[in-house]
C-alpha cells in the first residue's frame, strides 16, 4: 500500500498545532522562575551569598511540553535552584532543602499566593492561581562538576557534559539527614545540550527560515531576538505526538506509563535529522528499541550525560513496566502505520482516535478542512498534494534488544 506523504505530513502537523503549548505559557513559565531568581538575590535573602541560579528543566526546557487534556489540568513547570557557591560538605540534603524552603515560603507570602507551598520528595511545589493553570516544582541543588568528572575519568568515560552536573535533594535516600558526598545526581543543562546536539542542523535551518520570513514581512529581528521555544523541529514534534499517544493508552494505569525521559532519549537517539514530522516519527518508531541494551538480566537505557544512570532501572524490579513499554511501542507502530495508509484526513483521524483521542483528532481534521464534510471525505492525493511513498512497515518490538550503536 502507499502513503500519501503530503497528506500524512499535513495531518501530523495539524496534530502538533493542537498539542503545542501556547507561546504565552512559555513566557509565563520564564517570568515565574526569573521572578523567583530575583527574589533569591534580593538583599535580605538568606541564600543570596550562595549565588542561587534558577533555571528550567524537563519538557519546557526541551520544547516537548504538550497541552493538558482539559482546561482543568495544569502545566507542570520543572525548575532547579542551584546554589553555585555551596557544596555537599557544607550542608546536608535536608538542611539545604529546609533553607531553600524558607525562602520559597517567603516568596509565596510576598506574592500573596493563595494555595500553600507543598513539599515533594525532591522539590518544593508552588501552586499558582487557577487562572495561571500551572504549578512549579523547585528542586534544590548544588554543583557536582568535580566529583562527576573524577567518576567519569576513573572509568575513562566521556566527560563533555560534566561541567553542568549537579547534586539534588531527595528525602527518600538514607543519607538525607547526614553530611555525605553521596547525593542523587542530575544534569538537566547537560541533557538539554545533548538533546539540542541531536537536532542542531535542523533547528538552525528552521530558525533561519523563520527569521527570513519575518524579514520579508518587514519585522526586524535577530537570532538573539527569537526565543528557542518559537522553533519546533520534527524531533520535538514527534516526541509530543508519542507522549500524547502514551498518555491516552495508559490513562487507566498511570503507574505502567512509560516515562517521558525514556521516550525522549530513545527518540533523540533514533532521529537522523529528518526534515518532516512523518519522516522523524516513522524513523523513531522503527529504531527506538535498538537503543535499549539487554544484558541478559536487565534492560539499560543510559542517561547520555551520565553513564552511571539507567533510566530503565525500575524495569528490573517491576518487569511489567518493561512489558508496558514494548506493548506501547507495538501499538504506536500499528496505529501510525494505519494512519499512514489511510487515504483521507478523516480516515487518519479514525485510525488514531483510540490513542490520540477523538477530540484532538477531530480538531486536527477541522484545522485542515475548515469543518468541510467534502474535504473530510476527499482523497489524500486531492486533499494533501500528489506524490506517494511506501507506507512504513515495522517489525514487532524486540524484547531482547542488542547493544545500541551511535550513542552521542
Amino acid at each position: 500500500m502507499n502513503m500519501h506523504v503530503n497528506t500524512i505530513e499535513a495531518f501530523l502537523e495539524a496534530l502538533v498545532k493542537e498539542l503545542e503549548v501556547p507561546d504565552h505559557r512559555y513566557e509565563q513559565a520564564e517570568k515565574s522562575y526569573s521572578s523567583l531568581g530575583e527574589w533569591l538575590h534580593r538583599p535580605e535573602s538568606t541564600v543570596r551569598r550562595y549565588d542561587p541560579q534558577v533555571y528550567c528543566q524537563g519538557s519546557f526546557r526541551l520544547g516537548t511540553a504538550i497541552r493538558p487534556h482539559t482546561e482543568a489540568e495544569e502545566y507542570d513547570v520543572d525548575s532547579v535552584v542551584e546554589l553555585r557557591l555551596l557544596t555537599k560538605r557544607d550542608k546536608t540534603q535536608q538542611e539545604l532543602k529546609v533553607m531553600l524552603g524558607i525562602e520559597i515560603t517567603a516568596y509565596h507570602d510576598a506574592r500573596a499566593m493563595v494555595k500553600p507551598v507543598r513539599e515533594g520528595n525532591r522539590c518544593w511545589i508552588l501552586d499558582y492561581a487557577d487562572g495561571a493553570q500551572f504549578h512549579m516544582d523547585v528542586v534544590p541543588a548544588v554543583p557536582n562538576t568535580e566529583q562527576q568528572r573524577i567518576l567519569l575519568e576513573a572509568r575513562m568515560l566521556d566527560t563533555r557534559w560534566a561541567s553542568t552536573a549537579i547534586s539534588i535533594t531527595d528525602r527518600r535516600v538514607p543519607n538525607y539527614r547526614i553530611l555525605s558526598e553521596d547525593w542523587p545526581r542530575s544534569n538537566p543543562k547537560g541533557y538539554s545540550n545533548w538533546f539540542a546536539s541531536r537536532q542542531a542542523m535542523v533547528f538552525e535551518r528552521r530558525k533561519r527560515a523563520i527569521l527570513e520570513t519575518m524579514r520579508r514581512e518587514s519585522v526586524r529581528a535577530s537570532v538573539e531576538d527569537l526565543p528557542d521555544f518559537k522553533v519546533k523541529t520534527p524531533l520535538q514534534s514527534a516526541i509530543m505526538i508519542l507522549k500524547r499517544h502514551r498518555d491516552n493508552m495508559f490513562a487507566r494505569n498511570l503507574d505502567l506509563r512509560p516515562i517521558s525521559i525514556i521516550i525522549t532519549t530513545l527518540a533523540a537517539h533514533s532521529y537522523e535529522n529528518q526534515d518532516t514530522i512523518s519522516g522523524a516519527l516513522f524513523a523513531i518508531l522503527d529504531r527506538m528499541d535498538q537503543f535499549i541494551v539487554y544484558d541478559g538480566r536487565k534492560h539499560i537505557i543510559t542517561n547520555p550525560t551520565d553513564p552511571f544512570e539507567n533510566f530503565a532501572d525500575k524495569w528490573e524490579k517491576e518487569p511489567q513496566k518493561a512489558e508496558a513499554f514494548f506493548d506501547w511501542l507495538r501499538q504506536a507502530r500499528a496505529d501510525f502505520q494505519a494512519a499512514a495508509q489511510a487515504g483521507t484526513f478523516q480516515q487518519m483521524a479514525d485510525a488514531l482516535n483510540p490513542r490520540m483521542g477523538y477530540a484532538l483528532s477531530r480538531r486536527a481534521v477541522d484545522r485542515l478542512t475548515g469543518g468541510s464534510r467534502l474535504l473530510r471525505a476527499a482523497t489524500g492525493a486531492s486533499a494533501g498534494g500528489a506524490g506517494t511513498v511506501s507506507a512504513p512497515s515495522f517489525a514487532n518490538a524486540d524484547r531482547r534488544p542488542t547493544k545500541p550503536q551511535g550513542y552521542a
